[in-house]
């Protein structure tokens, strides 16, 4: 039987309701709680409102700003460096993509660095909001250790989610977010929290041996896609995001649920490109020919249709605007107690 579901406004009202209480100003506390809706939306829950609980730990412990003063320097016409106070990583990043379009539809192409960021929920937001704007979007960011070097064991490298999208004129465009594991650490939390096992091959034990235990998996390491291929990409992340921005990196980026010593330091690079750099209006009308081309190759076995990447999740969150968002009982649970903590109505 599914979970239950509810209506993604009303989950979106609550979620601001408590990020106000938590402090943050109104406008800032909606952001977050429209993004996190949205992850729910696209069907990525390990990114969506199961997050609440630990945003509101971190803040409540002082290792995220509520009010954060983020600033931003400019370093060339094309290149802006942020600062974002320790800020909730949705906010910090929101602005620094804001300035990444701006220069981009001035310049052809922005780039903005940002250091002093925390995790920032799904990478697809930030490319979602260019496209939004009529640019391409790219997307880097440094994470927590979650996965080792090849050859390693213990954990060094984040999961290090790469987001990339391009707008269509009147198709479906092209949207990447992917991180660098087998599975979304994320999910494997959930599976954890939910007492689920899950399939071989995706993680190891804090001891370096295959389980199929989620909790176990949570705590040690998972695997890389594709090998030394993840693990080269992952480790490029913490170039571009990391020591590129002046952001931690190299394992130094604090873990988002064990520890709350101090800030987690994360850095992210946003880029802006204006798609008619180059080709001019075409760009649109080529990027529709692709897809169409896409969509008219053979099918394998088994497929009814082929998508564009981003397609399956754009079109799961036009029916669940429709249908309401799953939210199952051990995050509504979690989800109770902060509505109690901050005496808000649940959405229920």
């Amino acid at each position: 039987m599914e979970a239950p579901r509810y209506p993604h406004d009303k989950v979106a009202d609550f979620a601001t309701r408590v990020f106000s209480g938590l402090g943050l100003p109104e406008a800032d506390a909606r952001s977050i709680a429209d993004d996190l809706v949205e992850a729910d939306l696209r069907g990525l829950a390990s990114h969506g409102v199961a997050r609440i609980p630990i945003y509101s730990r971190r803040i409540r412990e002082g290792v995220i700003n509520p009010t954060p003063d983020i600033t931003v320097e400019e370093v060339t016409p094309v290149a802006r460096l942020v600062s974002g106070d320790d800020g909730m990583g949705f906010i910090v990043a929101h602005r620094a993509m804001e300035e990444a379009i701006g220069i981009a539809k001035t310049f052809g192409v922005g780039l903005v660095a940002v250091k002093r960021s925390t995790h920032f929920g799904m990478a697809a937001l930030y490319v979602q909001q260019a496209m939004r704007a009529g640019q391409i979007g790219l997307a880097f960011t440094t994470s927590s250790p979650a996965l080792p070097v090849w050859g390693g064991r213990s954990v060094f490298l984040g999961a290090a989610p790469l987001a990339v999208g391009a707008p269509g004129q009147s198709g479906p465009g092209y949207l990447l977010d992917m991180a660098m594991t087998v599975i979304a650490r994320g999910k494997i939390r959930l599976a954890a929290q939910r007492g689920e096992p899950i399939p071989e091959g995706l993680a190891l034990d804090a001891e370096g041996n295959p389980t199929t235990d989620a909790k176990k998996a949570f705590e040690g390491v998972c695997l890389p896609m594709g090998g030394p291929k993840g693990a080269a990409l992952s480790m490029m992340m913490d170039v571009l995001a990391g020591v590129f921005t002046g952001s931690a990196f190299g394992g130094e980026v604090r873990s988002l649920y064990f520890d709350f010593e101090a800030p987690q330091d994360v850095g992210h690079l946003l880029v802006a490109l204006d798609p008619g750099l180059f080709v001019g209006d075409a760009f649109g009308p080529r990027m529709d020919e692709l897809a169409a081309r896409v969509k008219e190759l053979p099918r394998a076995a088994g497929f009814d249709e082929i998508m564009m990447p981003g397609e399956p999740e754009d079109r799961r969150a036009q029916d669940n605007r429709q249908r309401g968002i799953v939210i199952t009982e051990d995050v509504m649970a979690q989800l109770r107690e902060e509505a109690d903590r901050f005496g808000v109505a649940l959405f229920v």
